[in-house]
């Protein structure tokens, strides 16, 4: 399920390291845009672009064992949020709580990865880990952004390098995992009042999340009804929003904010305008890469390893 299907997993024998920041400064950026790191995040995420094209959350699709078994990380990291209520503080945002709940996941993570992971890859955990660590926010500014929904993406991706996620989990790993791993993300975000980390604010498409929509709207795509004009009607999303992954989205910024959709989400409001779900998808990609991925303050926290390299592209 990376990009390249062909591509055999690497061999037990490989050298794992710890990955590490690599992208120091804004030239550095250059570097970035050759990495095989970035040819294989964005072919991991086009490919699971591909996947789920028209297709509903409820459709049938194969469960593997490693699924299932991500599921239940996830499951814990909820647990340990009931676990963590939020304490009594003086500012309303950033309940420091969170801290406590990240030393928690700090302190498990390789315990955790290692629960997914067969024994004869053990020596992979390490560094897989170090992607989850990354991917629920940051606990010294008790924020949460695009760059954290990056490192569970690239998490997921690096599972299926070593092989323990294969081609034929694709749908599992957006309807399931990535979709639990939102649930997740949104009870923490609710419940230790995260500020959004780099946020444009209204310019921005969410305060928090950018993949569920590019997703979400694949899923949409040639639905014999419902278009992207409707997003923004409150019928619409009730009816379908268990369905597809964009409408949940939307249901959520409904919940968290108040006031005229048009004021609070400027670029959902003129993307409702766009004729085809096959055009806000591929916009949608084209803003990912501009606002997301080619932006340093997302980027320069990236991490690097044997999995996800620094080294420029090599031509298979």
């Amino acid at each position: 399920c990376c990009g390249d299907s062909s591509e055999e997993a690497p061999p037990a024998t490989q050298n794992f390291i710890i990955p590490k920041k690599e992208i120091h400064t804004v030239p550095d950026m250059g570097k970035w845009k050759r990495s095989q790191a970035y040819a294989d995040y964005i072919g991991f995420i086009l490919t699971l672009n591909e996947g789920v094209k028209g297709k509903k959350l409820t459709f049938e699709y194969k469960v593997s064992e490693a699924i299932e078994k991500l599921v239940a990380l996830l499951n814990t990291l909820d647990r340990w949020i009931d676990e963590t209520p939020p304490v009594d503080q003086p500012s309303r945002f950033g309940n420091k709580a969170y801290r406590t709940w990240y030393a928690k996941l700090d302190e498990e993570a390789e315990n955790l990865v290692a629960t997914v992971v067969p024994t004869h890859l053990a020596a992979a955990v390490p560094e897989v880990a170090v992607y989850l660590k990354e991917s629920v926010g940051n606990s010294t500014r008790i924020d949460y952004g695009t760059g954290h929904e990056a490192a569970f993406a690239a998490f997921l991706c690096c599972l299926c390098k070593i092989g323990v996620l294969r081609v034929d989990d694709q749908i599992a790993i957006v309807f399931k995992v990535f979709n639990r791993y939102l649930e997740v993300m949104r009870k923490l975000q609710k419940t230790y009042r995260m500020e959004p980390a780099g946020s444009q604010g209204v310019w921005g498409l969410d305060d928090f999340q950018f993949l569920p929509f590019i997703w979400g709207s694949s899923q949409l795509i040639d639905h014999p009804y419902l278009e992207p004009r409707h997003f923004v009607d409150e019928k619409a999303v009730n009816e379908n929003h268990k369905d597809y992954m964009f409408l949940e989205c939307i249901l959520f910024i409904t919940e968290m904010k108040t006031g005229p959709f048009a004021e609070h989400s400027n670029q959902l409001w003129n993307i409702s305008a766009v004729p085809s779900w096959s055009k806000v998808n591929q916009g949608l990609i084209r803003m990912y890469k501009a606002e997301c991925l080619e932006k340093f303050p997302v980027i320069q926290h990236f991490k690097f390893g044997s999995l996800l390299p620094i080294h420029p592209v090599t031509s298979g």
